[in-house]
């Protein structure tokens, strides 16, 4: 599976004539393969990534491409789906982010406050609990559970993490909006 890293922004540059300058960055997950493409902030759209996009694969164009910051989400995934590619949001894009900070352009985007969650999906208990790192991937995979994401890279082992080492976490039990919640926890990464 082919995967980039894309950039969608502003970053305080400016053409001569006082216009703003937006940048597009796309990279691998290694940075073997680099695109920079920029216009002028009248020419921002979806059609205009999605140009780049196509002129950026050759022809190969990426089963997934991954974005950090939310204010260029709706546009990359805008020219995604016009050329049938998956868009991820995700704060993991450490090749996308080494190379900003490269560049000198900043890597932080606007925090939002956090948004309660909907009182139907409070769920009827909650409790603190920990796990030993060693045990993490072998209990969630031996349950029914019917929506479960457990990236290969994010598991105990591939962070570095010693088997006896506590994971902390939040046990639910949602009764009869269990679902509901997986499905909104699912959909809030």
């Amino acid at each position: 599976m082919v995967t980039w890293q894309a950039d969608f922004y502003h970053h305080r540059r400016q053409q001569a004539a006082g216009r703003v300058l937006w940048e597009l960055l796309i990279c691998d997950r290694n940075r073997s393969f680099q695109f920079e493409a920029s216009c002028p902030q009248s020419e921002v759209n979806s059609n205009w990534v999605a140009v780049q996009l196509q002129l950026a694969g050759g022809g190969n164009l990426p089963d997934v491409i991954q974005v950090f910051r939310p204010q260029c989400l709706g546009l990359i995934e805008q020219a995604g789906r016009s050329l049938g590619i998956n868009v991820e949001p995700t704060r993991r894009t450490f090749a996308l982010k080494q190379w900003l900070q490269e560049k000198q352009y900043p890597t932080v985007v606007d925090k939002p406050p956090p948004a309660p969650l909907p009182e139907n999906l409070w769920g009827e208990e909650w409790r603190f609990a920990t796990l030993s790192a060693g045990k993490v991937v072998e209990v969630f995979t031996e349950q029914p559970i019917p929506i479960l994401v457990m990236p290969e890279f994010l598991q105990p082992i591939n962070l570095g993490l010693a088997s006896t080492v506590s994971v902390p976490g939040v046990v639910i039990y949602g009764g009869r909006q269990s679902m509901r919640l997986a499905r909104w926890l699912q959909e809030a990464r």
